[in-house]
Order: C-alpha cells, then sequence, then structure tokens
C-alpha cells in the first residue's frame, strides 16, 4: 500500500516532510526545535490537544531514555505517532462487517466509497446489497443506481421520496431471504440539527435490529470524513460521535490537501480509528489504512 498511498497524497508528504526534515536538522534538542515541532503539528491540523500530548510524550521518551542524537528523536516521534493510529481495526484488512452504515455529511464521498468497497467484495466473490437510504436527495439516489449498474451490483433503492428507515427496513429484509453475504447502506448526509441527526440514526438502526429479527449479524456505522475540511471535519466527526455507536473512520479526498495530522486528532481525541482512504472517482483508489506507512511516509523514513 505505500507507494499506492504515497503517490496519491504528495501534497501532504511535500508539505510536512519538506519542513520536518529541517526542523531535525537542527542538531540541538532544546526549546526551539519543540516550539517548531509543535507549530508543524497545528498547523497540518493535528489539533492542539493531540499535538500537546505528543510534544509531552516525546519530552519524556528523551529524558527517560536520556537521548542526545536526533536520528533517535525521530524514531521515538515515529513510535509515537504510530501508537496513537494503532488499532485492531487497523491492523485487519480483511475486517468488513455484515450490515455496514455509512454516515457524514453531503459531499464527503460516502456514495463513491460505498460503490468501491462493494466492488471490491463482489471481486472477492462476496455477494452485496447497496441500499440508496439517502432518501431526501434524488441525486444521490441515482448516483448509488449508476454505481450499480456500472459494478454489476444490486442496488436497493426507494421507489420515490420516503422515510429512509422504511426503505432500510425492506433492505435487510432483502438481505436476509436472499443471502446477501453484505449490505452497504448509505445514508443521508443532513446536519441542520443534533437532535434531528440523532433521531434519525437511531431509528435506522431500530429498524435494522427489528428486520434482523432473532439473527444475529455484525452491524458497524463508518464515519467518512473530507480530509479536505479539516478541523471542520473534525468538528463533524464529533458530532455524530456524540449521536451514533461510531466503528471507525474513512478518510477521502486525502490527495487534495498538505494538511495530514487530522488522522492523529481523529484517533486521539475520539477514538475513532481509521479504517480506509479514498481518493477521486475510480474504483480502485481506496486502500485499507496502514499507520505504519503513513506515519513513515510523514517523517520520511525508510
Amino acid at each position: 500500500m505505500f507507494k499506492f498511498i504515497k503517490d496519491k497524497i504528495t501534497k501532504v508528504y511535500n508539505n510536512f516532510t519538506a519542513k520536518i526534515d529541517s526542523i531535525f536538522s537542527n542538531n540541538n534538542i532544546n526549546d526551539k526545535f519543540f516550539e517548531e515541532l509543535k507549530i508543524l503539528l497545528i498547523s497540518a491540523d493535528t489539533g492542539i490537544k493531540t499535538t500537546e500530548k505528543i510534544i509531552e510524550n516525546l519530552k519524556n521518551k528523551i529524558k527517560n531514555k536520556n537521548i542526545s542524537e536526533m536520528a533517535q528523536v525521530k524514531e521515538e516521534l515515529s513510535v509515537i505517532l504510530q501508537d496513537i493510529l494503532n488499532s485492531d481495526l487497523n491492523n485487519n484488512i480483511n475486517y468488513t462487517p455484515k450490515i455496514l452504515l455509512l454516515v457524514g455529511i453531503n459531499g464527503t464521498g460516502k456514495t463513491t466509497f460505498a460503490a468501491k468497497l462493494a466492488n471490491k467484495l463482489k471481486q472477492d466473490g462476496k455477494k452485496v446489497l447497496l441500499v440508496a437510504a439517502d432518501t431526501f436527495r434524488a441525486a444521490a439516489v441515482e448516483q448509488l443506481q449508476e454505481w450499480g449498474k456500472k459494478i454489476d451490483v444490486t442496488v436497493f433503492a426507494p421507489s420515490k421520496a420516503g422515510d429512509a428507515s422504511g426503505v432500510v427496513y425492506d433492505a435487510i429484509i432483502k438481505f436476509k431471504t436472499e443471502n446477501y453475504d453484505h449490505i452497504i447502506i448509505d445514508t443521508a448526509g443532513r446536519l441542520q440539527t443534533k437532535v434531528n441527526l440523532m433521531h434519525e440514526l437511531e431509528k435506522v438502526k431500530r429498524v435494522i435490529a427489528k428486520a434482523l429479527g432473532e439473527i444475529h449479524v455484525n452491524l458497524s456505522s463508518w464515519l467518512i470524513i473530507d480530509a479536505m475540511l479539516g478541523q471542520n471535519s473534525f468538528e463533524q466527526a464529533k458530532i455524530f460521535k456524540e449521536v451514533i455507536n461510531l466503528d471507525g473512520a474513512v478518510l477521502t479526498k486525502l490527495d487534495g490537501t498538505g494538511k495530514g495530522g487530522m488522522v492523529f486528532a481523529i484517533k486521539s481525541q475520539l477514538n475513532l480509528p481509521i479504517l480506509y482512504v479514498s481518493f477521486g472517482e475510480k474504483l480502485q483508489d481506496f486502500n485499507v489504512f496502514d499507520s505504519k506507512e503513513y506515519v513513515f511516509g510523514l517523517l520520511n523514513q525508510e
């Protein structure tokens, strides 16, 4: 995955790596070094809280291990950043739930990612059902239907605008009776108020449980995050985290930004593992997120 990611997010690596190399070219481990590192991390959307935690941890390691060489400092920083991102989900590339609920605001790339993942599962020999549960936007339903035709995957969609939970209920029945391996539900991305969002998503999850009945199936909710929105995306993530039990995040459009620190803020402050990264409209332009390789790219490590 390393070459794939590095080729795609050259803006992130070029912007961050050039500056990190400059900071570590200074042989003095002093206040100026830590201040420059702090400024770089914050400017990369790592967030103040997460950045302070990283700096404090790094200072402690340097003191406890009596480190005097910059190369060792860089190694310790690499370990700290990897530790923030590491999770069981990130280390299990075959992790895919039977029922997947994709949530996030409009324009983050939910529908496109749903199609990419469905296509990958189909290539792996799985029977997949896509569900157009964004019943408030006809364009969203049509987009998923177009993707379904392109990848030859069944799309369950409402005949007209209506209640998303009703569409989901009928789709779960189809999922059960026709023996699908996976069902991917593309939800609406409205975020007018926290209350509306909570009621809508809670209702969807209730009808899933009702439709499943006595059948116990793995259900996961993944948040789709637009990396180009930076800290705004982080604020949206906090709202979704408050109203629904999220199992992980998918980062989209990371290739369009020069900032790559948001992944650390999301994992550190929200405890949401980054599961996948997704780029553009091509079906092959997505991959499992690998924390080690991502950090190695940021720090220009071999």
